[in-house]
């Protein structure tokens, strides 16, 4: 007689993605937010590379991949945008962290959870720049101007919901 065994839903809902998209997204999305704000300023509201943190870190659903997946990110783009090594990289671990251990609580495949997930999370990355830069590197000439960044969010909501589906047809199920 077969016993009846127990999956968790992590177990059950766990993504992986293939070494070509696990690379390749991540590059793209940094270089487009290097290349799309250099030749369209008033794209600087846009936070790709934080988009596909948060989207690998959910369908991970693994905090340790999160935060990983989080720092890469955030090195390669602290590399390629002239910022001080670190800013992004820590701010990214953090919300790569958070976002998988959210994911493991909570259904993140639906799109009313996918969009107040990406708003506070984008929230989130702008209160932990401006406190890194601010306390950390003791830069006090940096502001936190609070209806910039809710139109921040709101732009990176926008962006990410037709994003994630995209990215949605990476998925492989374990």
């Amino acid at each position: 007689m077969l016993t009846p065994g127990y999956t968790t839903r992590r177990e059950l809902e766990e993504h992986s993605f293939s070494p070509v998209a696990t690379l390749l997204v991540p590059l793209v999305a940094i270089l487009l937010q290097v290349l799309l704000t250099k030749t369209f300023p008033q794209l600087f509201l846009l936070d790709l590379p934080l988009l596909v943190t948060v989207f690998f870190a959910v369908s991970r659903r693994s905090p340790i991949a999160g935060a990983v997946t989080g720092m890469i990110i955030g090195l390669l783009e602290d590399l390629v945008s002239g910022q001080p090594l670190g800013i992004n990289s820590l701010s990214k671990t953090l919300i790569g962290y958070i976002a998988a251990s959210i994911g493991l609580q909570i259904d993140v495949e639906a799109i009313t959870t996918r969009v107040v997930m990406i708003f506070l999370f984008s929230m989130m990355n702008s209160l932990f720049l401006y406190l890194i830069v601010r306390r950390l590197l003791g830069l006090e000439t940096h502001q936190l101007l609070w209806r910039h960044e809710l139109l921040r969010a709101a732009v990176n909501t926008a962006v990410a919901i037709p994003l994630f589906f995209a990215l949605d047809r990476s998925k492989r199920r374990q």
